[in-house]
């Protein structure tokens, strides 16, 4: 698949997911959007502090947990979805700062958009957009977060250099995704649903670290790593993936 091919299927994935055609687990297993996050690191008082069609259980970790928001920042969230770490942001800023989402999915957006209307979230915005050509002008954000999405991007260089134009200087950057302990088999990584899955587009951990390093971050710090575990995931491709949290900071 190409570039465009790819992003195709995830949009096309990630958009049943906001209509409730679908869910995140491709599992036959049944666990609820809520035992997802409750499993990657959310507690039950987060999820009490947002909307609860933003809870999808869509993510690997989870970010706002593990950095230090201060009232009055601008705070990006890649791949949004339909908002749940842009909500979990706002309510521990205050009213004073600002958070972004920005999804690839059209859906995921209006969902977005929607809730913090009706919820009274007046400091944040959600904007169409791709990672790898963020709509965000450079230097202007404080933070970026991301959560099990980088894996999704076709160009992960692409997409490090964008976060890094948009951080101003000595902005901080904590991401959760999927890495590979190993090379994954050829017919994973040319399958769409692995794609959708966030299954092919992992990159061996190390690869991935220094495609941080590449985009013109230097101190990258992994704050945790540990098997990405659902019930029936052991084995297969599954089980070379693993799940890590990333911090870095743009040099001033």
């Amino acid at each position: 698949m190409n570039d465009q091919d790819i992003k195709a299927v995830v949009k096309d994935r990630y958009g049943k997911i906001a209509r409730g055609e679908q869910t995140f687990c491709c599992l036959t297993c049944g666990p609820t959007t809520a035992d997802q996050c409750l499993a990657v690191g959310y507690t039950a008082e987060d999820l009490r502090l947002v909307p609860e069609p933003a809870i999808l259980g869509v993510g690997c970790g989870h970010p706002t947990a593990l950095v230090d928001l201060q009232s009055g920042e601008t705070v990006l969230d890649l791949g949004s979805g339909a908002g749940l770490d842009v909500f979990l942001a706002a309510r521990r800023m205050g009213k004073r700062g600002l958070v972004i989402g920005v999804d690839i999915t059209e859906e995921m957006v209006s969902i977005g958009r929607q809730l913090a209307d009706q919820h009274g979230f007046d400091n944040v915005e959600f904007r169409l957009g791709e990672i790898e050509q963020l709509p965000v002008p450079s230097e202007t954000i404080d933070v970026v977060i991301s959560n099990c999405v980088i894996n999704l991007t076709p160009d992960k260089l692409a997409s490090f250099k964008e976060i890094h134009r948009v951080l101003k200087p000595g902005g901080r950057f904590l991401i959760a995704d999927l890495v590979t302990t190993e090379e994954l088999p050829k017919e994973v990584r040319a399958s769409a649903a692995a794609w959708a899955d966030c299954l092919a587009g992992a990159m061996e951990k190390e690869a991935y670290l220094e495609t941080i390093r590449c985009a013109g971050f230097s101190q990258v710090e992994v704050l945790v790593e540990k098997p990405y575990e659902f019930p029936g995931t052991e084995d297969g491709p599954w089980g070379k993936i693993r799940s890590v949290q990333v911090r870095t900071v743009k040099r001033r």
